[in-house]
């Protein structure tokens, strides 16, 4: 197969509208070739005419580790040219930053999750592209999570830089996709076109999202491997709790938890009692860490560790974020009054939770600490969800 990146290198009648245009690339670290070239080096190699670069959360080089961590702008050493920021001083394309290109070619390899920031920027660059009258290309890539769609819909009014819109946190869309959906459902006068991928089949082994004859590079500092992208529906909700989501370890946001004074076999024993179909599609195994920076750093914590991998994936079972929700519940019917919720600036948003940013509502959080609820009043209002932004996005699908 082909990602976005290789047809536009590979294919001239592609590169020919580049011809005399000056060329802007929205990049970071798994911005590769098949041949593992940083698409800047690939494309100014073939004499595309590239006059500015991007980096988006954590930079172009992905050196900056959490939440709330800058990026300064710079020029590049080698090329000499401007490298902006878009997480830093502003997060929205400046219109001195506009003027830097005619085309801008979005190739950021995203995780399938609305929380992920990189969706939220491909919508603020196509909105900033109309204004400016300049051309927005989305060089394909996987979705590594493959097509599954899971979670409740954002609530209007609870938008955010993790919540670009209306949509679920496993939103099931590539970024060229997701590109399309935006302009359509924005209505955003913008000249979008979409590199597609060819050979791409989402759904189907062995792969079921990602190709397995293409090497895994970090997106952002804690995407270590296709099980975290799979996961990572339902473990980044961790980041809105006190519980560690395994920073400071090899494995981070493949965990269900960790924490020092919770018992994981106990937790785990709840959750299958609670809702055991919803462990379905993966295996989760006890284990210890004591992480070495971020929370509890240099303590041992007790954890349950995620396997949506080899033998013990299902693709079409597995759904992380009704997992993640599972942990939390049978924390809370453990520990009732453990202080799950983290109360901390997080993305820039500093009057509601950080679960309710995440979540794009507070409905989550309230089932978690409702001890009169169960799985149902959960599920019933996500499936409906589900099968409406499934019935949304159909049009704009363009792989299966």
């Amino acid at each position: 197969m082909k990602f976005g990146i290789d047809r536009l290198l590979a294919e001239d009648e592609l590169r020919a509208p580049l011809e005399g245009k000056r060329v802007s690339l929205v990049a970071h670290p798994a911005s590769v070739t098949a041949q593992l070239d940083h698409s800047l080096d690939a494309l100014i190699a073939k004499g595309v005419n590239v006059t500015s670069a991007f980096g988006p959360q954590h930079g172009l080089k992905g050196d900056k580790q959490d939440n709330m961590v800058e990026t300064a702008d710079e020029t590049d050493p080698q090329y000499g040219i401007p490298v902006f920021s878009l997480y830093g001083e502003v997060r929205r394309p400046t219109g001195q930053m506009m003027s830097s290109a005619d085309v801008f070619l979005y190739d950021l390899q995203d995780l399938g999750c609305r929380i992920y920031t990189f969706v939220t920027t491909l919508l603020y660059l196509l909105e900033e592209a109309a204004k400016t009258g300049k051309s927005v290309w989305v060089l394909d890539r996987p979705n590594p999570a493959g097509g599954p769609v899971e979670g409740t819909l954002l609530q209007p009014g609870q938008e955010s830089f993790v919540g670009a819109a209306r949509m679920p946190m496993r939103h099931g869309l590539t970024m060229g996709e997701m590109g399309a959906w935006f302009v359509d459902h924005f209505n955003i006068d913008v000249d979008y076109r979409v590199i597609e991928m060819t050979g791409w089949q989402p759904g189907h082994a062995p792969g079921f999202g990602w190709p397995e004859d293409r090497v895994w590079i970090n997106p952002s500092p804690n995407a270590a491997n296709v099980n975290m992208a799979r996961a990572y529906a339902g473990t980044v909700m961790l980041e809105g709790t006190t519980l560690s989501e395994g920073r400071g370890t090899t494995r981070p946001l493949e965990v269900l938890f960790g924490a020092p004074d919770i018992d994981a076999k106990a937790v785990l024993a709840e959750m299958h009692r609670i809702a055991p179909l919803w462990l379905r599609g993966c295996a989760i195994r006890e284990c210890w860490f004591e992480p070495t920076f971020h929370k509890h750093a240099g303590a041992l914590c007790n954890g349950l560790m995620i396997h949506a991998e080899g033998k013990f994936y299902d693709h079409h079972e597995f759904r992380p974020w009704r997992l993640q929700a599972l942990a939390f519940k049978a924390i809370r019917k453990l520990y009732p009054d453990y202080a799950i919720w983290r109360d901390f600036p997080y993305e820039y948003e500093r009057d509601r939770l950080a679960i309710d940013v995440i979540n794009g509502g507070p409905g989550l959080r309230e089932w978690v600490d409702d001890s009169n609820v169960g799985p149902a009043d959960l599920d019933e209002p996500a499936s409906a969800a589900e099968a409406e932004w499934r019935e949304t996005i159909a049009p704009f699908l363009l792989y299966s």
